[in-house]
């Protein structure tokens, strides 16, 4: 992608479909856990100002905690708090974290403007306060607390209206929360598009370091990097993984035989018929050592898993790479290991590579130039690696 490219699609704070998706992986865990601490701030807060409000006999409502806004707040943020903890539970946050802030905002404007018999500065304060908590600390993206804010200021007029305020302190709140709405929203954007823009660096920058240097494709460290992220992430979304280890047939006689320039330039072949095949955003290819590769397909269908296998072996074929000293035939082929599992506690990243390595010895034994799923050996492993041990 070029630099322009890239710079544009950071300001506009908003990539493709699958790179988006990548960006709201690399970090999730990592925002999901800020989420929870913010939730449990809010909590906090909304208990600390309840019981101002409720040791002040000077209060004219006993506003904000006789009127119930105060427990109608902690059981919204307890059950935003409870989503979090749920699988895919970043997803699922997303998905009513806009209804949660304007559910937020309309109970605090309600019980500050209705119980209240004036509407003073510390009312004001706390409205304030519900404003840039849904600009930073919601987990909210920019375009999300736009439409969030957007709802809740005219809200705020109207229910200021009903509650009976006088027009000159109405139109001092909204003015005053025109002013915070225009920081919150300017502080918000810049942060995501420096999110953003840092993202594309690090993606940059990674995938320069990762390169194995003779194909291209990542290399075995990036490799393990790879898979010891999407590996929980998968585990926390309930999705599949697949692996497929592939391995060039008899490719030890054809160095022996062509040499090894040519052995490097077959590599080289080999490499970019792959990355052919596995083309969507999400999938992930590499040189996993000497003459054997790995992909690994995150949130991938078994018909996708077996259409990028049959791919492979088609393009492949299509190099017509001559090989006089294979045990398969005249030409180059490849045996491919396939292992597709939804990972769980009690299976591990080193056992899903142990099952796609046994399904390539498979593959290999049963004559090669072939893929061969072996999805059902969980239980039959013997070394104990894939199926965790409970007491441990």
């Amino acid at each position: 992608m070029p630099a322009d490219a890239k710079h544009t699609s950071a300001l506009r704070l908003s990539f493709g479909a699958d790179l988006e998706r990548e960006f709201e992986l690399h970090a999730a865990d990592k925002r999901l856990h800020k989420i929870r601490i913010t939730l449990c701030l809010a909590m906090l807060l909304a208990l600390g100002f309840g019981m101002l409000d409720a040791g002040n006999t000077n209060s004219v409502s006993g506003g904000f905690w006789a009127n119930g806004s105060v427990l109608l707040i902690m059981v919204l943020l307890g059950a935003a708090l409870a989503v979090t903890h749920l699988r895919a539970g970043l997803v699922r946050y997303c998905k009513v974290a806009e209804v949660l802030a304007i559910s937020l905002g309309l109970t605090a404007a309600a019980g500050e403007l209705f119980g209240a018999a004036s509407f003073g500065p510390m009312a004001l304060t706390r409205i304030m306060l519900v404003v840039l908590y849904s600009y930073h600390l919601l987990g909210l993206r920019f375009f999300q607390a736009i439409r969030v804010n957007a709802v809740l200021y005219v809200a705020y007029g109207v229910i200021g209206g009903f509650a009976g305020m006088p027009l000159p302190a109405l139109a001092a709140m909204l003015f005053a929360l025109a002013l915070v709405n225009a920081v919150g929203a300017t502080l918000c954007f810049s942060f995501e598009h420096e999110q953003r823009a840092a993202f594309l660096e690090r993606r940059m920058l990674s995938a320069t370091a990762a390169r194995d240097g003779l194909t291209a494709l990542n290399n075995r460290r990036r490799f393990d990097e790879h898979l010891n992220t999407v590996w929980p992430l998968a585990q926390r979304d309930g999705v599949p993984l697949a692996l497929l280890l592939v391995d060039i047939d008899s490719f030890k006689a054809y160095n022996d035989w062509y040499g090894h320039q040519a052995g490097d330039d077959c590599l080289q072949k080999v490499a970019a018929a792959l990355r052919d095949a596995a083309r969507r955003p999400l999938d992930f290819t590499a040189r996993y050592g000497g003459e054997e590769f790995a992909v690994i397909l995150y949130n991938a269908s078994r018909s996708y898993v077996s259409e990028t296998a049959a791919q492979i072996h088609k393009n492949i074929a299509a190099l017509e790479l001559p090989h006089s000293n294979s045990a398969v035939g005249n030409r180059v082929t490849v045996s491919i290991g396939i292992a597709h599992v939804v990972p769980s506690l009690h299976r591990s990243a080193q056992g899903f590579v142990q099952l796609a390595d046994q399904s390539l010895y498979q593959a290999k034994e049963e004559g090669r130039d072939r893929s061969v799923s072996n999805n059902t050996a969980y239980d039959s492993l013997k070394t104990g690696i894939f199926r965790i041990n409970r007491r441990a």
